[in-house]
């Protein structure tokens, strides 16, 4: 039966270092999913896990330091809060490309099965040096 059957999930590396924040969230969000895969199908989660490091150096063009902002609404009255790039980068550097991928994944159940397998780290270190991972630009 295909319902039962076991997905086997490779692990991804990415280096953020210089890298453009839209276009290595795309490439991340379509691993997570498991676009790329023959078996691919909207209602089932099947894709890859995804290490990234270096999360601090992504690079955002133009303006966009400055101009975009994030907002958070606690649900009381007044409670709005908004922050730049550059705050959020103060506060938590990973949290920007966190913020970037689940933009771009589908908003429902499978969501939070497909974040958990993203890793963001903002040194060169990390945890998973025991993993094999695969060659992206095979």
């Amino acid at each position: 039966m295909e319902n039962n059957k076991i997905i086997e999930r490779k692990w991804y590396f990415f280096d953020a270092k210089g890298k453009i924040l839209g276009r290595l969230s795309t490439e991340i969000a379509d691993i997570l999913r498991g676009k790329k895969k023959a078996d691919f199908a909207l209602n089932k989660d099947g894709g890859d896990f995804v290490v990234v490091v270096n999360a601090d150096d992504i690079v955002l063009t133009g303006r966009k330091t400055d101009q975009k902002r994030y907002y958070q609404h606690t649900g009381y009255l007044g409670n709005l809060k908004t922050y730049t790039v550059a705050d959020l980068k103060a506060k938590k550097t990973g949290q920007i490309l966190i913020n970037a991928v689940t933009g771009m994944l589908p908003k429902n159940r499978l969501q939070k099965g497909f974040l958990k397998r993203l890793k963001v780290y903002v040194a060169p270190e990390h945890p998973h040096n025991d993993v094999k991972f695969v060659n992206i630009h095979d």
